[in-house]
């Protein structure tokens, strides 16, 4: 009688618990990875607004504040309320003749996966006294701090 060749079904459930492991593994920092490659979305939105903001002020007595966001030239900078790719909402605050800061907050668009990016849920920048600082935070940036983005969120 002859022996047939192949895999026994202890085997193969063997592999499949090797490969599901492995996927165990691995998902959660792809996901990882995926988040942090999406904060580009964040920081080219916010850099957007500083670019309008100094074009603004050019011409203006002070920067452009939260409810020129969105209104066309020349009575606003004529950028969206959202990132370009739909993950973060973009807000301006304190503005001033001197100063403003922009934030991109995931947790301000439904759906976003980037609201599960823990650490760095809020981006933004901060402009006061001819310095420009880069802050994050789960849930708001602490612009009094030493460090505003102690998660290094802001790769620089």
């Amino acid at each position: 009688m002859s022996r047939l060749r192949g895999f026994t079904l202890i085997e193969l459930m063997i592999a499949v618990v090797v490969v599901a492991v492995l996927a165990a593994l691995a998902f959660p920092s792809f996901l990882g990875s995926i988040r942090k490659g999406r904060r580009a979305d964040a920081a080219s939105a916010v850099n957007a607004v500083q670019q309008a903001q100094e074009r603004w002020r050019s011409s203006h007595e002070s920067y452009a504040t939260n409810a020129q966001l969105t209104l066309d030239p020349p009575n606003g900078l004529g950028l969206k309320a959202v990132s370009a790719s739909g993950y973060y909402a973009i807000s301006i605050s304190g503005s001033s003749a001197t100063s403003y800061t922009v934030t991109a907050d995931a947790s301000g668009v439904s759906g976003s996966g980037q609201a599960r990016d823990s650490d760095c849920v809020v981006m933004g920048i901060q402009l006061g006294g001819g310095q420009l600082k880069f802050g994050s935070g789960a849930s708001s940036i602490d612009w009094s701090a030493e460090n505003p983005d102690p998660k290094r969120c802001w790769a620089k």
